[in-house]
């Protein structure tokens, strides 16, 4: 019987194709002669060990009675050992023997080995993409389970300097964004392509710089200061160009365009640039609610169409909160 929702049957069926496909369906798994329960709990030893049983049983959302079980028979395997809490007398650390470590070994072996050939097939951002999905849907599944309203979603890592594919990610990221927002199409994309790659040839000036936020070696936000105009000036006159402020979808409402906020003007106040301006677009409510938490403030607006559509374009500037 098919549920209301196509996306629910979806879902559901490549669930079901993921079980069979890495082996679930048998009795034993990963090349092992070990049950899956078994397999999971040697690994979650291998990474956190020590543990105790209940911890273990908590991991691994098995009954106490069906722990006591598994750990009976890995301990008679000689896989795992028992040894007395150091701070509680009542309580036993479970931790790998020998024999456990070499198992556990081949099931780290087998199982990347098996990851490794799927994603030969796979272009670089689908393999993104599955790492990405399979998150959020084993967090959504455990926030069910556990009657959590919500999840709390990943917070990328905020990187600075060039890495592979910037150029293209962030021109990707603005085309993308500023169509849906205001109908830009290929001459804005153009213009933010040849920006880049100018711009880009300049990051070896201690002054400018550009700061990428990553999550699963994917760019999901960008950030840079172009000091380069300023770099001859007196200090009063020295005035940073923050541009190409961008998140991927994924990354709104995870903190991380604070953080990428924060890092640049950080940077600005360190080579103590006197005030640092930025150029936007009117209707960008949560942009500019961030903007001025940092100390921005509105100082101009004028109709433009340089981007090949007329829009409101906001300038937002910023003093050096140490110069007067």
């Amino acid at each position: 019987m098919s549920s209301p929702s196509p996306l629910v049957d979806q879902i559901r069926n490549e669930s079901r194709k993921l079980v069979r496909e890495l082996g679930f369906m048998g009795s034993t798994l990963a090349g092992s002669d070990l049950p899956p329960s078994a397999v999971h709990a040697l690994i979650e030893l291998d990474l956190h060990a020590p543990l105790t049983a209940a911890q273990l049983g908590k991991t691994l959302n098995l009954e106490k009675s069906s722990v006591s079980r598994l750990l009976g028979k890995l301990i008679e395997r000689g896989d795992i050992q028992e040894s007395p809490s150091p701070t509680d007398a009542r309580e036993k650390h479970l931790g790998l023997t020998a024999s456990g470590r070499k198992q556990v070994a081949a099931l780290h072996a087998f199982g990347s080995a098996q990851v490794q050939q799927a994603l030969r097939l796979l272009a670089p951002r689908e393999q993104s993409q599955v790492v990405a999905g399979l998150r959020s849907y084993g967090q959504a599944l455990q926030a069910c389970r556990l009657g959590h309203a919500q999840i709390a979603a990943a917070t990328p890592t905020v990187l600075r300097g060039y890495r592979p594919g910037m150029i293209g990610r962030i021109t990707e990221l603005h085309a993308h964004y500023y169509s849906r927002l205001v109908g830009f199409g290929q001459f804005f994309e153009q213009r933010v392509a040849a920006g880049l790659a100018e711009f880009s040839e300049r990051l070896d000036k201690p002054d400018n710089g550009v700061w990428l936020a990553v999550l699963d070696e994917r760019i999901v936000g960008s950030i840079a200061i172009d000091l380069d105009d300023a770099a001859d000036r007196p200090q009063a006159d020295r005035v940073a160009h923050l541009r190409w402020f961008i998140l991927d979808d994924t990354a709104r409402g995870t903190g991380t365009g604070r953080l990428l906020l924060k890092a640049a003007l950080e940077h600005c106040d360190r080579v103590r640039a006197s005030s640092c301006y930025l150029w936007t677009f009117s209707g960008l409510d949560a942009a500019r609610h961030l903007y001025e938490a940092f100390g921005f403030q509105l100082v101009e607006e004028q109709p433009a169409a340089q981007w090949g559509k007329t829009v409101l374009e906001q300038k937002f500037a910023r003093r050096h909160p140490g110069l007067s």
